[in-house]
């Protein structure tokens, strides 16, 4: 038989012979990620089981990143609680709450590589697929399964083979072409499917370009987002691990449901308007719109390339007066690669914040609020109702180049126009 990359890692990871989309199949995982979660449901869910151990603490992930430091007691008492847990069942990668971001974090420490199937306590786990892996956000029951046994069940999914061809234009973000997918796509139109990213495009597209894009696909629904691996992949693994893996590659007459043709030289800067990541124009259909506040960081588009072309884009300017600009990268790696680079001092000059590292605005869980009616445009990878502060505020979302630039004119803005 013949396999896509979805088929095959998750067959790899079972004790079938062979497998086809649409069939429930357990699989051994071999890496799980929690947060916050672990403080505040599965730590209970895990309780009502009664089991004194965990299958192997070698193989979680824990890191503290959504609420940092902790804003209000109940975020400390979730703290609390994740500690006692983590050291009660002796977790070894217990990273704490100064490296950043989990999906950021977690790659750069080396822990996503080619083959693996990883899960964690938060829908955006997708983000490792970048490393030619599978990874999926779990609930907090599966977490406590996982915790428990090591195994977990999947439907095999479908998949959706995204073929790309050329280059991103002078402004365009690796965030426009996620975005224009997810709008063909619609927020149900790849549910439960795997993306794979396929073409001589993608040898153009960073590893924080790809990480955006596969961060970005549960937003389409979608279960896995996974590229084949390449020259880029191999040089980032080998400054970050020395632990042997071996790369998936889909078989030549692999199965696909559905196939799509992108010519990365075709997208054009876009955004999500409110209240759906889906809802997707181009960016000057909503030109001159004024806004309070702009975005740059969170899991999605907190890395070294979002910081640079936003650098580049304030160097010398000043944001408008009655704009609020807030940067914060997406781990101390970064922030501490920005500050060489005198790209925190360009963001400060500028009239910007520059935050520690941590999800902050993304949640609206305790910096960057926003208060009612007021209107965000942010890198982040959802605008919900209520996502970021007040339910009558607005969330835009946009590429880092597209946010920098409405910073500087106090509305949104195509980054071309000033790029």
């Amino acid at each position: 038989m013949s396999y896509t990359i979805a088929e095959k890692i998750l067959l790899n990871h079972s004790n079938h012979k062979s497998v086809v989309p649409g069939q429930f199949i357990e699989c051994e995982i071999d890496l799980i990620m929690v947060h916050e979660q672990l403080g505040g449901r599965i730590h209970k869910e895990y309780e009502k089981l009664g089991i004194d151990y965990v299958w192997d603490p070698n193989k979680i992930f824990f890191i503290l990143d959504h609420w940092v430091p902790a804003p209000t007691i109940s975020a400390a008492e979730m703290h609390q609680d994740c500690r006692i847990f983590a050291e009660k069942y002796k977790f070894i990668h217990n990273i704490g709450m100064n490296r950043g971001i989990c999906h950021q974090v977690l790659p750069e420490m080396g822990f996503s590589r080619p083959g693996m199937l990883i899960v964690g306590s938060d829908s955006h786990t997708t983000t490792y697929g970048a490393f030619n892996c599978l990874s999926t956000g779990i609930g907090a029951t599966d977490v406590s399964v996982v915790f428990a046994t090591g195994n977990l069940w999947f439907k095999v999914p479908e998949s959706f083979k995204i073929n790309l061809k050329g280059k991103l234009n002078k402004g365009i973000m690796s965030k426009d072409f996620i975005l224009k997918l997810i709008g063909d796509l619609t927020t149900k139109g790849a549910i439960y499917k795997s993306l794979e990213f396929h073409g001589d495009g993608v040898k153009d597209i960073s590893i924080d370009g790809r990480m955006t894009i596969t961060n970005m696909v549960v937003e389409a629904g979608a279960k896995f987002g996974v590229f084949l691996p390449d020259v880029k992949l191999t040089k980032w693994l080998e400054e970050r691990t020395d632990i042997t893996y071996k790369y998936v590659y889909p078989d030549k007459d692999a199965d696909y449901e559905k196939e799509f043709n992108y010519n990365l030289s075709e997208i054009t800067p876009v955004v999500a308007k409110p209240s759906n990541p889906g809802n997707i124009v181009n960016v000057e259909e909503e030109e001159g719109i004024e806004i309070d506040q702009a975005f740059l960081g969170s899991c999605t588009n907190g890395r070294m390339e979002d910081l640079r072309i936003a650098a580049k884009i304030l160097k010398g300017k000043k944001i408008d007066p009655n704009t609020r600009l807030i940067i914060i990268p997406a781990s101390t790696d970064i922030y501490k690669e920005a500050l060489k680079e005198g790209l925190i001092e360009i963001f400060i000059n500028a009239g910007g914040i520059f935050g520690h590292s941590t999800c902050g605005p993304c949640i609206g869980g305790h910096m960057g609020v926003l208060g009612p009616d007021e209107v965000c445009i942010s890198s982040s990878n959802r605008n919900f109702v209520g996502r970021m502060g007040a339910p009558s505020a607005q969330i835009y979302l946009a590429s880092p180049a597209t946010v920098a630039a409405s910073a500087i004119n106090g509305k949104i803005t195509d980054p071309r126009e000033v790029l």
